[in-house]
């Protein structure tokens, strides 16, 4: 039987139930998560009085491991726990020897570990020994086409609205990088009239820079609908703002699309939620690929996608020493349409 992942909703649920482990291994390359639970267990497992005494916060390049576990096995002054935090916990030598201490770990300390970009080897006696006695979490990046749902659950908890256009360009323009997400919707609530009661592509052009009409999201949008025109202009666009539209972004979003249009091709159920899922992606937008394979074949998309490649391939240098990028993308959408 596989093991069963713990997710994050479950740890930070057992934390607000005060039902704490003797260590914390918060690891991966998704930093986002890491300190949001770093940041719990910082403001809430003590109380302010005793944390005077009972809470340090260590870095990884600065101390040992033999420091650390000095510290860990103190009892705490007049409180049930000692809390310890180690950030740059990537940065510790000899992660092996912490097996000695959790033999016998303090259950009156929280020993926590960010350990980012990156985690420990599952094979080791070291993280088998925490799994075993604490928590040991893996904070994965989202993929790419899990972004947009994120952040509409996550502006949602915030109590406010965010239709999928708007959704879709921050996850086109902002990526994957939580922190980062979560910083331009938090400016896009303070910056929000009181009376507005969700984030509209509009306020997301005012405050942030994204063209509403002018994007990726757009550009797509067109394509499937084969509206040269618009294609055209979006294009031009581009041209002239390649600092807000680099084309190794345009290129990506282009291939996601259409790569898995070809699958869906291959569906032999292309019911709304079978696509949805096969494609993991919003029912909203099953419709665009409805569209676009009423336009465009699997043969005719089997061809898009080999000059995908190659455009992607000249943007790089290679087999072109003198087209702008402007002049790439003319070309590459200029082939699709026709």
């Amino acid at each position: 039987m596989a093991k069963q992942v713990l997710t994050y909703e479950q740890l930070m649920s057992s934390l607000k139930r005060k039902e704490y482990k003797p260590v914390y291994m918060l690891m991966g390359d998704e930093s986002f998560y890491i300190d949001q639970i770093a940041d719990y267990i910082e403001e809430h497992v003590l109380t302010e009085d005793e944390k005077a005494f009972n809470q340090t916060i260590l870095y990884g390049k600065d101390t040992s491991l033999g420091e650390i576990i000095m510290a860990a096995k103190r009892y705490p002054m007049m409180s049930p726990y000692q809390v310890i935090i180690v950030k740059e916990a990537q940065h510790i030598k000899n992660f092996d020897d912490l097996q000695f201490y959790l033999e016998n770990p303090l259950n009156s300390t929280l020993l926590v570990f960010c350990h980012k970009y990156g985690k420990l080897d599952g094979r080791k006696k070291s993280t088998q020994e925490i799994e075993k006695k604490g928590v040991l979490f893996e904070s994965k990046k989202l993929f790419d086409n899990q972004v947009a749902g994120w952040i509409e659950s996550y502006v949602k908890s915030m109590q406010v609205g965010i239709d999928n256009k708007a959704s879709n360009m921050l996850a086109e323009y902002l990526g994957n990088d939580l922190t980062r997400i979560v910083h331009e919707v938090e400016k896009l609530l303070i910056t929000k009239p009181k009376e507005q009661t969700s984030i509209t592509p509009e306020l997301i052009e005012r405050n942030i820079g994204i063209s509403k009409d002018y994007n990726n999201f757009e550009l797509v949008s067109a394509l499937t609908n084969k509206d040269i025109l618009k294609c055209n202009r979006i294009v031009d666009y581009f041209g002239k703002n390649t600092k807000n539209n680099p084309l190794v972004v345009t290129i990506t979003v282009m291939f996601n699309f259409f790569s898995n249009l070809l699958f869906y091709h291959s569906l032999k159920d292309k019911s709304q939620m079978n696509v949805a899922n096969e494609l993991k992606i919003n029912p909203y937008f099953v419709k665009d690929f409805q569209q676009a394979a009423s336009r465009y074949n699997s043969a005719k998309v089997t061809q898009i996608i080999s000059d995908i490649r190659k455009t992607d391939v000249q943007s790089k240098g290679f087999g072109n020493s003198s087209i702008s990028d402007y002049d790439l993308l003319k070309e590459l959408v200029f082939k699709i349409l026709h």
